[in-house]
């Protein structure tokens, strides 16, 4: 979709960037969006107190809820990848809402950056998996006995490969989807009033869908951490 002001854009154009900036809306937002998650990081770390206030109160709850429902899904076994998933699941949830913001492009509107996640997430559950079992996470692909390894194992592999488009795809389509409608929107009925409906529900699909993007990450970790059957 294009759009016809961003803010970065304008900024590399002052720097004698503005034809890449402009082609690659995706990856300055991307980096925007890392360093607000660093700074934010940075700035929590540095005031934790033993005397929480209120905004580290909502924290302390948001993030010890999303792990112990991680916990509850994968066990102990998946406490350790909960940084990670997390960190995707706030990197996601920042750049979906990016959208919501005049002058502004979420690097999850374009599948190059949905894939990356995906191929992230995919990959660490079978990283996961081979240091829980080993050699022996390779029957996970095989079927429970060998007779039927033929049949099985190119099931396993279309399977696992389809894990990753589906979480490039979802998420993708749902934040261009929500950007093609606002578009339309600010074209048919002003800068205003028009798209407030949809901005609002759209407010809700970036959580929902950071949050699947999450669940479906933490269902990956889960099945590589079970035994093969």
């Amino acid at each position: 979709m294009e759009h016809p002001y961003l803010l970065l854009t304008s900024l590399f154009e002052m720097l004698g960037m503005g034809e890449w900036a402009a082609a690659h809306s995706q990856v300055t937002y991307m980096w925007l969006a890392m360093i607000i998650l660093i700074f934010f990081g940075w700035i929590a770390g540095k005031s934790v107190s033993l005397v929480p206030g209120t905004a580290q109160n909502v924290f302390e709850v948001v993030i010890s809820g999303l792990e112990e429902f991680m916990v509850t899904v994968t066990g102990d076994e998946g406490r350790k990848s909960y940084p990670l998933v997390l960190t995707i699941f706030l990197f996601v949830l920042l750049g979906n809402l990016m959208g919501l913001v005049p002058g502004f492009f979420p690097p999850t509107a374009n599948i190059n950056t949905t894939l990356g996640l995906a191929i992230i997430a995919v990959l660490w559950s079978h990283v996961v998996g081979v240091q829980r079992h080993g050699i022996k996470y390779i029957k996970h692909f095989l079927g429970p006995v060998p007779a039927m390894i033929p049949l099985f194992l190119p099931i396993e592999l279309i399977g696992h490969t389809a894990r990753v488009l589906s979480l490039t795809f979802r998420l993708f389509g749902n934040m261009a989807g929500h950007e093609l409608v606002v578009g339309i929107l600010l074209g048919l009925g002003g800068m205003f009033l028009a798209p407030l409906p949809v901005m609002a529900l759209g407010a809700f699909v970036c959580l929902v869908q950071a949050f699947v993007f999450f669940l479906l990450s933490t269902m990956y970790i889960a099945g590589a951490i079970e035994e093969s059957h």
